[in-house]
């Protein structure tokens, strides 16, 4: 039977409480596997396992409970490898790497940060920038809307300013939070977000972190900024003893807390 990894700790990690349940219906008992000074946190896993709700708030349960007593390494949902040997294999060839990451997690958690822009907002400032745009939309608005052509010209002009504006807003939410964070992580493009960007920060550093965000949120006010966090820092944790089974799971990495944001 395949092996779900919740996460790697250290071997002297408190235990977690007895008959504990983790993901599948029903819920398969949450166990611990140990190599050398590590040990890997683990259940069966349940067969035609998708990110639903009730597994992904069971993911959660585990790595709460983990978390609670100590630094432990988060793998993301779906993250199945094949037997238990293979996980004790991973994690005695990789040993040194997660030692380093448990050391340098200890104490930070990840906030991610989305960004997009106000639509109305946006297009005035905009056109109160670019004076091209200003003079080809009044040259429309004189002749009765414009030829087609001029439409199209204006359209285009409009829409390649904002995708500079995109660029240039993203690199400067960035700089903004990047101070007040230890690490930044890019996370995979999606539609509607012009930034989706992942910040390992120090617990004791959280009120500063959001108070950067809230200074972004006044200097920059055509951006709708959304933030997720305090999370188990997931993006700053290379891929452990199993790979996500998310080709099967629709959408590796999903955690309760992503999915509960929409």
């Amino acid at each position: 039977m395949s092996t779900y990894v919740y996460a790697i700790g250290a071997r002297a990690h408190p235990a977690l409480p007895e008959g504990m349940g983790g993901v599948g219906d029903p819920p398969r008992e949450v166990r611990t596997l140990e190599a050398g000074d590590l040990v890997a946190v683990v259940s069966d896993a349940p067969e035609g396992l998708r990110p639903k709700r009730r597994d992904l708030l069971a993911h959660q349960g585990v790595l709460a409970e983990a978390g609670a007593a100590g630094c432990v390494l988060p793998m993301r949902f779906g993250s199945v490898a094949p037997d238990d040997d293979t996980v004790t294999a991973v994690l005695a060839e990789r040993a040194e790497h997660y030692r380093e990451r448990l050391r340098a997690l200890d104490g930070r958690v990840e906030y991610n940060v989305k960004a997009n822009h106000v639509e109305e907002a946006v297009l005035h400032q905009v056109m109160a920038e670019n004076a091209e745009i200003r003079a080809l939309a009044e040259a429309n608005r004189q002749a009765g809307g414009g030829s087609y052509e001029a439409k199209i010209q204006l359209g285009e002009m409009v829409a390649a300013a904002v995708q500079t504006r995109e660029a240039e807003d993203a690199t400067a939410l960035e700089r903004v939070l990047e101070h007040v964070a230890e690490a930044v992580s890019t996370g995979p493009e999606s539609t509607g977000w012009l930034a989706n960007l992942s910040f390992l920060v120090d617990r004791e550093a959280a009120e500063r972190f959001l108070a950067a965000v809230e200074r972004v949120r006044t200097e920059l006010p055509h951006l709708e900024v959304r933030v997720n966090g305090p999370l188990p820092p997931y993006s700053f944790v290379e891929p452990g003893p199993a790979e996500p089974a998310a080709t099967a799971a629709g959408g590796a990495g999903a955690t309760a807390a992503e999915a509960g944001s929409g």
